[in-house]
């Protein structure tokens, strides 16, 4: 268990604390490049239960969020066919930062700046629980995945590429 930390408030807490949705806030030492797997092994938890929060735009160049889990790739070419996108890419980190309001590494899903549709590795949806990035470097929050799909709004698809 790490140890107690104060952790401020960010976007994505202040939204889950206004929709009443319980969550767990698991601070850790942010390092450049480390991404999920660095935060999971700080903080003892599966691999594949840590999300990522990937910032993706279509042929159009409108965005969207990818939940993903922190041990997989996800194909862009099967999400296309799933969310009835001709193309879709990963943004360059300027726009996920612009699109998402959060810096690029501390990403989450809840209250980005701008709304964009959420699409979820249905496969994340069979932990009780998920990890997921909290709104900040080196801040991951738990929450009960069901959040993803219920208040979060995402829609399952089947996107992972082993990685």
């Amino acid at each position: 268990m790490s140890k107690a930390k104060h952790t401020s408030e960010t976007p994505a807490t202040h939204w889950l604390r206004q929709q009443k949705i319980a969550f767990g806030e698991h601070p850790y030492e942010y390092v450049d490049h480390g991404g999920a797997r660095e935060a999971a092994h700080q903080l003892g938890v599966p691999l594949h239960q840590v999300a990522k929060t990937l910032i993706m735009e279509d042929e159009h160049g409108h965005p969207l969020v990818v939940l993903m889990h922190g041990d997989c790739e996800v194909s862009t070419k099967n999400l296309a066919r799933q969310t009835g996108a001709k193309k879709i890419s990963p943004c360059t980190p300027e726009t996920a930062q612009r699109n998402s309001g959060y810096q690029v590494g501390g990403t989450s899903p809840f209250a980005t700046r701008k709304h964009m549709p959420v699409w979820v590795e249905e496969t994340l949806l069979q932990y009780d629980t998920v990890y997921l990035n909290g709104g900040r470097r080196g801040y991951l929050i738990s929450v009960a995945s069901s959040v993803l799909v219920g208040a979060l709004g995402g829609k399952p698809v089947q996107v992972a590429i082993e990685g």
